[in-house]
Parts: C-alpha cells; sequence; structure tokens
C-alpha cells in the first residue's frame, strides 16, 4: 500500500506541518491527526514524535522511501523527515493507516 498520492492529497487539500519540528509542536498542541515519518528521519526527531504521539495518542506512520522521497511527494525540492497532518482534505489517509 502505497502513501504517495494520500500524501500528496492531503498536503494538496488539507492543511499539514512540514518538518519534524513543526510535527512535534502539533503533536504537543493535540492538532496533528497522524504523523509520517521518513525511514531515515534523524533518531532523536525520531524518538521525540514517537514520545509524544504516545502520550498524545496520535498515530505514526512510518514511510517507506527515504527523507529525499518524502520531500519529492510533497512537493519540496529537499529533505522532509516527517509531516504532521493536520487536516486531511480531500486525502482519505487517515482511514487508510
Amino acid at each position: 500500500m502505497s502513501l504517495n498520492q494520500p500524501i500528496a492529497s492531503a498536503v494538496n487539500t488539507g492543511k499539514c506541518k512540514i518538518g519534524a519540528k513543526s510535527s512535534i509542536d502539533a503533536i504537543k498542541s493535540g492538532a496533528a491527526k497522524l504523523v509520517v515519518m521518513a525511514a531515515n528521519c534523524p533518531k532523536n526527531d525520531s524518538d521525540d514524535i514517537t514520545r509524544f504521539a504516545k502520550l498524545s495518542d496520535i498515530k505514526v506512520q512510518m514511510f517507506e522511501g527515504t527523507s529525499w522521497d518524502l520531500g519529492e511527494v510533497v512537493g519540496k525540492p529537499f529533505m522532509v523527515s516527517a509531516i504532521a497532518i493536520i487536516k486531511p482534505g480531500d486525502s482519505k489517509i487517515l482511514k487508510m493507516v
């Protein structure tokens, strides 16, 4: 099951926070519904996201590709290690995970 299309749709039609630090902030504030983390997310960021998401009862989904791949999916010309989905928009990503 590829998350590429649902992630791109969520970014284009919904509201998302892009990047590990922004994702952590969204988790802490309770705004995030889901966090998608790249397979090579830095360990300290990965640990923080996992810990805060568990405390806030927010699901974390691993993205199969690298942060370069995740950046490409969201249309950014740089590495993206994590994305927090705030509002899924037209995407069905919350039902897929």
